[in-house]
């Protein structure tokens, strides 16, 4: 059985007080938390957060890496410094970093084949944006997004990557799909991973993220391929991400 993974994004948010808060919040409310744990935060807040999380399970990651190892990259951030801070996982791929930062498909395969190679879990994002729902494009989407990260993979490196499906048009909304439609996504990303790496049907974890917060996240973590979420808003607030912390844990 896949163990959940609930993965807090907090995106451009935080301060240096708010993330005190937060995060003492959420070490506070560890107790009987029994899935695995992460916070994806901005670069500057790594050494802050590496040392409020000393001594707990909360694994940490950041949001973005480059696709070299060093170099002449103003403003680009290596694998290898964030291994300096601790960090477990990498955000690769974020619908936002696509749209916002022109990110290709081959631009995001290069980055998880770089964070693989420097020790780091690549949490890889995929997702469809609305008007390729509406035009009924979202397995064609997605599919092509995936394929063109495992293009790149060797067969025993598909079970070191976690994958997010995040319906771009979902994000931030409050709109979420039925857990249904969700879960036929996931099953359809899994099945052409298991072509890849037959392990892949469970070593491969696959998160849901858009706008999954306590009040949906029961439904969602219930269907047999939602192995976890990666949460944004929900994760700026303790309560709330511990309440899908909590939820995730009667599951496994």
């Amino acid at each position: 059985m896949r163990r959940k993974l609930i993965v807090g994004n907090w995106k451009m948010n935080g301060s240096l007080a708010m993330n005190a808060e937060l995060l003492s919040g959420i070490r506070e409310g560890l107790a009987g938390i029994d899935c695995d744990l992460a916070i994806c935060v901005p670069f500057p807040y790594l050494p802050q957060c590496q040392a409020a999380l000393e001594g707990t399970d909360v694994a940490l990651g950041a949001q973005d890496v480059s696709a070299h190892a060093v170099g002449a990259y103003t403003g680009q951030i290596s694998t290898r410094m964030l291994l300096d801070f601790g960090c477990k996982y990498v955000i690769v791929g974020h619908s936002e970093r696509r749209e916002y930062c022109n990110e290709s498909d081959e631009l995001v395969a290069n980055k998880v084949q770089r964070a693989l190679a420097g020790g780091l879990t690549p949490i890889v994002c995929v997702g469809e944006s609305l008007y390729d729902k509406e035009e009924g494009r979202t397995a064609e989407v997605v599919g092509r997004q995936i394929n063109t990260v495992l293009s790149v993979l060797e067969e025993r490196e598909v079970c070191d990557i976690v994958v997010a499906y995040e319906p771009v048009w979902a994000i931030g909304t409050g709109k979420t799909p039925s857990p249904l439609a969700v879960e036929e996504v996931h099953a359809m990303l899994r099945e052409q991973m298991i072509r890849k790496n037959p392990d892949a049907i469970e070593c491969v974890r696959i998160l849901y993220g858009g706008s999954m917060k306590p009040g949906n996240a029961e439904e969602l973590l219930h269907m047999p391929d939602i192995d976890g979420g990666l949460i944004g808003g929900a994760a700026l607030k303790a309560s709330d991400f511990l309440a899908i912390a909590r939820q995730a844990s009667k599951l496994g």
